[in-house]
């Protein structure tokens, strides 16, 4: 009995890991559940899928996409049975009129009505209700930014507070390099107690910063699982990034891509097209509309037949119809000039956010390829100096308070550069860093 387990189960493991690997959603959600590296794709994927805003947004617009069933119908048919004429004396079987003899014969109906009109207003209603649809379903492409911009700025927040836990344990190291510099030349004799108690303060100048920084990155941390639509206090990965240092596509490319993909313009293009319906709706309103009633009655004298009843309405109050007429076209006045506005807004948010990314990736070049080494480079130098007994305690604090700014200053321009790249994909309607 062992022996044929023991010849089972690795091969029930050998086909559990074939079916793995034959459907890959399934090894993916397996990395994605226990991966220890956070990507900004992930996080924005994330982000959509559990976000309650995209779940509504979405449940709208396709709430939205029955509408145009439902309005160009008809009206639902009326089934009317009735007693036409029911006598309280009848005549007894020598003709004379008696009381109480009612119940034997009487005259009832029953028929079909059906309303139609004359118009074409159900196929404007109709187009009506499809421009409304178009309409959800842009402004649910536009909670889609939203949420990604939410997502990325959040990510880059916390991005930038880990860099600059990093940056502060660099700076640690350092102020200890000055206490023992400081400390040895005092020992020497060629340097003052005053240094050393100088040396000491950045040292705890430093530790106040990490402390203060642990806060901050739990904040940060919170913030970041929100946006993501998960619980506060869930542990957030290592989070996993490269600056782009590429540049930035045309000003004019920028503004051709808002116009053709933002959202909100299609929604003022689907509200101008709603507007439209609406103004062929209210001038059908012009025209009659028709009743047909069809059924099968029977009479005392005539006894069974059929009934037909046709009927037209009479839209005689015409300064009602005209305006409603009036209110239809100020609306699609409204809607156009609504569009219009728009579209000058998305191309100057287009070409500013794209200079806004031409900005920060010009400064994060030259902190990172020029001012950081130079930094860097100057309190080495001004440290070995000290170290060997030349030169000021001042001038390495100097030297190495610049550093520090340099420091915080480039992880500072790595999250702006970030942002800056998410608000130029917002801003001309893409979700760059999702993955499909």
């Amino acid at each position: 009995m062992c022996a044929r387990h023991a010849i089972h189960v690795p091969a029930f493991i050998a086909a559990w890991l074939c079916a793995c690997l034959a459907v890959p959603g399934l090894v993916a959600a397996s990395e994605s559940v226990y991966s220890d590296s956070l990507q900004l794709a992930d996080a924005v994927n994330m982000a959509v899928r559990n976000r309650a805003e995209m779940a509504a947004a979405n449940a709208r617009a396709e709430a939205m996409a029955e509408r145009p069933a439902i309005v160009g119908a008809l009206e639902d048919p009326m089934i009317s049975p009735s007693i036409d004429h029911y006598p309280f004396d009848m005549p007894n079987e020598e003709g004379e009129m008696g009381e109480g003899g009612g119940g034997q014969r009487y005259d009832w109906s029953i028929s079909v009505e059906q309303r139609f009109p004359l118009s074409g207003v159900r196929g404007y209603r109709r187009d009506a209700a499809r421009a409304d649809a178009d309409r959800a379903k842009a402004q649910a492409d536009n909670t889609q930014l939203d949420i990604a911009l939410d997502v990325q700025r959040s990510f880059f927040m916390l991005l930038e507070r880990r860099r600059m836990r990093s940056v502060l344990g660099e700076q640690e190291a350092l102020a200890h390099q000055l206490i023992s510099a400081s400390s040895a030349r005092y020992a020497s004799g060629t340097g003052s107690q005053a240094d050393v108690l100088r040396a000491e303060v950045e040292a705890a100048r430093v530790r106040g910063a990490q402390q203060a920084l642990v806060a901050q990155t739990r904040a940060a941390e919170a913030m970041l699982n929100s946006s993501m639509g998960r619980a506060p206090a869930e542990r957030v990965p290592e989070l996993v990034h490269v600056p782009s240092r590429d540049l930035p596509l045309t000003a004019h490319a920028a503004v051709e891509r808002a116009l053709l993909r933002r959202p909100e313009l299609v929604a003022g293009e689907a509200e101008i097209a709603r507007a439209k319906a609406e103004v062929e709706v209210m001038r059908s309103m012009y025209k009659p509309m028709a009743t047909v009633r069809v059924g099968r009655a029977s009479t005392m004298a005539e006894g069974p037949g059929a009934m037909v009843m046709i009927g037209v309405s009479v839209p005689i109050w015409r300064e009602r119809l005209r305006a409603g007429v009036a209110e239809a076209r100020a609306m699609q006045r409204m809607a156009d000039s609504d569009l219009s506005a728009m579209r000058r807004m998305v191309e100057g948010e287009a070409v500013n956010a794209r200079e806004s990314v031409e900005a920060a990736r010009a400064q994060f070049v030259v902190i990172e390829d020029e001012v950081l080494p130079r930094a860097r480079a100057a309190t080495e130098t001004a440290l070995a100096a000290y170290s060997s007994g030349q030169g000021t305690l001042i001038s390495v604090i100097e030297s190495a308070r610049a550093l520090w700014e340099v420091q915080a200053e480039q992880v500072m321009t790595e999250a702006a550069l970030g942002e800056a790249w998410a608000r130029l994909h917002r801003a001309i309607g893409e979700v760059q860093e999702r993955v499909p």
